[in-house]
């Protein structure tokens, strides 16, 4: 997945509620050093830097680097930026005081990596809050046959393998608690609004990194407007203030600190 498609500022305006809220959760203090992991255009950085603490945040993509350090400057605040992703973070052991990660990690390729990298780098006080949706809800089907579309265009399987459970306590506790991690998990809605559902979708289609790699991919097999209709029907269905737009969708938030007696 390449986020660099479409215009990704307009899917961290929709996020930017979840980041307030995982920043809080997080509650960074003055001085420590936060990382801002898959920071996107900075939201959370941005945050838990004017709150006062040192913040690096690392995105594998250029561009979106880029945008968050103008937004940075904008607004006065010292940030850095670096290239990096899960499993590769630009930084000494055990130098993070936190790390958060909002909608990010969870699209890491091997989470045993990310893990072991979170682990790494996160001192011997370290704690993580990260997001990660709720699987199923109106959109669950939406997403999965847009898999199954572009996975039948190029003549490959849907999937490999399930993708990892970032939103199961289970999961979760398995990934990172034998690496001396006490996990919590508590449920949150993140909601989504425009002024009519044809608008919403019009600029999911047009900035949305998902659907610009979707459409790129199916429009040449024609098989885009099967796409397109189908997600029409989805968020209209699901719209809950006709004749405007809203859309309330789940998420859980993590949140995980090292257990006393546990060292980096």
């Amino acid at each position: 997945m390449t986020w660099d498609l479409g215009r990704y500022e307009h899917i961290a305006a929709q996020l930017l509620p979840v980041a307030v809220a995982a920043v809080d959760q997080l509650h960074p203090l003055p001085d420590e050093f936060v990382v801002d992991l898959g920071c996107g255009t900075g939201n959370a950085a941005l945050l838990a830097a004017a709150r006062g603490a040192k913040v690096l945040g690392i995105d594998p993509t250029p561009r979106l680097l880029g945008v968050a350090q103008q937004c940075a400057k904008s607004l006065g605040l010292e940030v850095r930026f670096e290239l990096g992703e899960a499993a590769s973070m630009p930084l000494d052991d055990g130098s993070a005081d936190a790390i958060v990660s909002v909608f990010a990690v969870i699209f890491a390729s091997d989470a045993a990596a990310a893990a072991a990298e979170i682990d790494r780098v996160l001192n011997s006080k370290g704690r993580i809050v990260l997001t990660a949706w709720l699987p199923g809800g109106v959109l669950g089907p939406l997403y999965q046959l847009r898999q199954e579309l572009i996975a039948d265009v190029r003549g490959t399987e849907t999937s490999r393998q399930a993708p990892f459970k970032w939103h199961d306590w289970s999961a979760l506790d398995g990934l990172i608690g034998h690496l001396g991690f006490a996990v919590e998990l508590e449920e949150a809605e993140l909601t989504l609004k425009g002024d009519t559902a044809l608008d919403f979708i019009e600029a999911e289609f047009k900035h949305g990194p998902l659907w610009v790699e979707a459409r790129s991919i199916l429009e040449p097999a024609g098989r885009w407007q099967e796409l397109r209709d189908a997600a029409a029907r989805t968020y209209n269905d699901a719209n809950e203030d006709p004749p405007r737009f809203r859309l309330t969708t789940p998420y859980v938030m993590a949140s995980a600190r090292r257990a006393i007696g546990a060292s980096s």
